[in-house]
Parts: C-alpha cells; structure tokens; sequence
C-alpha cells in the first residue's frame, strides 16, 4: 500500500538538465547583448537610408511642380541619388573618423595613467580597440542605405507617364519605404517599432509638402524656369 503512493520529495515531472542549460545559457547571451554597439553602423546605414528616400523624393516633386516630363523628373532623382551617396559617405567618414581621434587620443592618455595592473589594463585596452567606431565601415553603410533609400522613388516613377498618377505612386512607395526603414531601425536597436516608424513617416511627408510647395510657389511666381 505504502509502495504505491508517492512521495512528497519526489518530484512528478523530471525536466532535463540539458535542456534547463541550454535555455539559462540563452537566456545569458540575450541579456549579455550590447544593442548600443550596433549604433555605429546602424546610425549611418538609417539615417542613410531615410535621407536616400526622403531627399531624392522631394527633389523630385519639387522638379515636378514646374516640369511634369518624366525624363526631366528621373534625371533629378538619379542626381540626387549620386549626389547624395557621395556626400553622405564623406560626411560620415569624416565624423566618425573625428569621432575615432578623440576616442584613441582618450585611450592613450588613460594608458599614461596606469602604474599597477598592467595585464588587467592591457585587457581592458584590448576590449576598448575592438569597440572603436570604423570610419570606412560607416561611410560604406551611409553610402549604401542612401542609394538604396533613392532607388525606391525612382523605380516607383520610372515607368508611370501620367504625372499626377506618378506623384501618387511615388507618395505611396515612399512612405511604404519609409515605415519599413523606420521599423527596421527600432527592430535592431530594440526601440519602439510604432514610435519610429511614424516619426520618420511624418517627417518624409513634411519635407516633400514643403520642398513641393515652395517650388510650386517660385514656379508660379513667373520667373523663368
């Protein structure tokens, strides 16, 4: 009778051991991730890419305020994207490079200071060269995410010959554009998707009534354009 029942100590359901150490360990590396180290090339490669859609798109609608020919309208987006990688990239390369000189120089004055616990030191520095922002590595991403942004508003309108139909297509592929990116960035920075997402999309929509509407403005002023 006694043999029968169970006891107290005895615990109903076994769960593996493995499988407690393989979740603790998950569990470990999820909370042991720096999501701020990502800044460095995700800052570039967002804000490339949202520069990309929102300044080649509002060139384009601001070009075709006064001149509706597609061809005048594809010309200015494909200016506007070349023009705009190269800049993006040189302006990223020269910040982030400024950025690496005041880190390396803190380093080294740090290094001076340092009498006792040299191996510890030594690690530490090691750690800190391997979080160094890359200058060449945040030029390529802005570069890239910025054509990659100013290919959206000239694919969208590259084959539409009705002008008001080509603006709104291009409104629409724009700020699909820019809800996506904007996401993507809240997603690997683990932000809020919602926030992020309509805040680049408004923003995209004011630069593009603004630079459409002031364009529109001067063009119907009656200068010669």
């Amino acid at each position: 009778m006694a043999s029968n029942q169970t006891s107290v100590h005895e615990p109903k359901f076994a769960i593996p051991i493995h499988d407690i150490e393989q979740q603790t360990s998950l569990e470990i590396e999820e909370k042991d991730i720096d999501y701020s180290k990502r800044s460095q090339w995700l800052r570039a490669a967002v804000l490339g890419a949202n520069d990309g859609v929102v300044s080649t798109a509002s060139l384009m609608m601001g070009v075709g305020a006064v001149k509706q020919d597609i061809k005048v309208m594809i010309l200015t987006g494909f200016a506007g994207l070349v023009a705009g990688a190269c800049s993006m990239a040189i302006g990223e390369f020269v910040s982030v490079y400024s950025q690496l000189d005041i880190e390396v120089a803190q380093m080294m004055r740090e290094k001076r200071r340092v009498v006792d616990g040299r191996e510890e030191s030594e690690k530490k520095e090691d750690g800190e060269k391997e979080s160094l922002p890359n200058p060449v590595q945040a030029a390529a991403a802005s570069a890239l995410a910025f054509s990659v942004g100013a290919m959206v508003p000239l694919l969208a309108t590259a084959f539409i010959r009705e002008y008001k139909v080509r603006l709104w297509v291009m409104i629409g592929a724009v700020s699909m554009a820019l809800v996506v990116f904007g996401w993507l960035g809240a997603a690997f920075g683990r932000a809020p998707a919602a926030r992020s997402s309509g805040r680049v999309l408004v923003g995209g929509w004011l630069a593009m009534a603004i630079t459409f509407g002031l364009t529109k403005l001067i063009g119907s002023s009656g200068l010669p354009l």
